[in-house]
């Protein structure tokens, strides 16, 4: 149950710092002898006219760093741009974290210039992982947007929806944003009687996921029927149905935790 480590790492955080250089959400990656990161140093031989840069540690400089360039710069020799979402198969779920923790400083840097109080441009925090105000000192964070994903069980079998923005085909589990004032169980089960009409019980933490597309924290639980039949709400969700093991339709690739809570199902009832 809950997060593991995938396999396929390429780099170990304690043994050097890397420079993750972005073109809008795509990734540089060497090519040889296999897909990997940029160190810092070898960063530095690439010369790349960088829009702007910054730290994914603290102010002080500790930790891995990130650049962002322009959307015409094309990759080095021996390099390419990859998809933050094709970087989980490339390199495991420890470099799509990394990577993924290093997007989200980048993106937030990239939309945040400004105080939302007064309006004048924020400069680094001397301390934390933030941005401050130098005319009302107001301080900015990093946001992270809490979202539930629940995989429901009834008599053997799950639930699967499927959602206009889905690619063709695709299914998966119920997810949905936590509103203010909302503890995490509440909102399962709030999600779920809005979008299919269910009643759920049973509701239980199964893990979480940073999912940095922009700011996610995926948190995942399992749960049972309790009453109703599917009576789906037809805004966010277009069909559902109950699957066995052996009827399963398209299901999302192995980076998400909807994934991982539906492979939790099949391993535990084909067992």
């Amino acid at each position: 149950m809950g997060t593991r480590i995938g396999k396929g790492l390429k780099f170990s955080m304690k043994q050097e710092s890397f420079m993750f250089i972005f073109r809008k959400d795509h990734l540089l990656l060497k090519e040889n002898p296999s897909s990997s990161f940029f160190s810092v140093a070898e960063s530095t031989q690439l010369a790349l006219p960088y829009i702007r840069q910054g730290s994914v540690g603290s102010p002080k400089g500790e930790g891995h760093f990130w650049g962002e360039v322009s959307e015409d710069t094309y990759p080095p020799a021996g390099a390419k741009f990859v998809s933050l979402r094709s970087l989980y198969d490339l390199l495991g779920e420890r470099g799509f974290n990394v990577a993924g923790q290093a997007y989200q400083i980048m993106n937030w840097r990239r939309t945040t210039q400004f105080c939302a109080s007064c309006g004048s441009v924020l400069r680094e925090h001397v301390i934390d992982r933030a941005l401050e105000c130098p005319v009302c000192h107001t301080i900015t964070y990093p946001p992270v947007t809490p979202v539930i994903a629940v995989a429901i069980e009834k008599d053997g079998h799950l639930l699967l929806a499927r959602s206009p923005h889905f690619p063709p085909n695709r299914y998966s589990i119920l997810a949905g944003f936590v509103e203010p004032g909302e503890q995490l169980e509440e909102a399962v089960a709030r999600e779920v009687k809005e979008e299919v009409g269910l009643e759920i019980q049973d509701i239980t933490y199964f893990g979480s996921q940073p999912w940095p597309f922009p700011h996610t924290l995926m948190v995942g639980f399992t749960a049972s029927w309790k009453a109703g039949n599917i009576q789906i709400d037809e805004k966010e969700i277009e069909a559902a149905d109950w699957y066995s093991p052996y009827s399963m339709p398209e299901i999302p690739p192995r980076a998400s935790i909807s994934r991982r809570l539906i492979d939790n199902y099949l391993e535990h009832t084909r067992d």
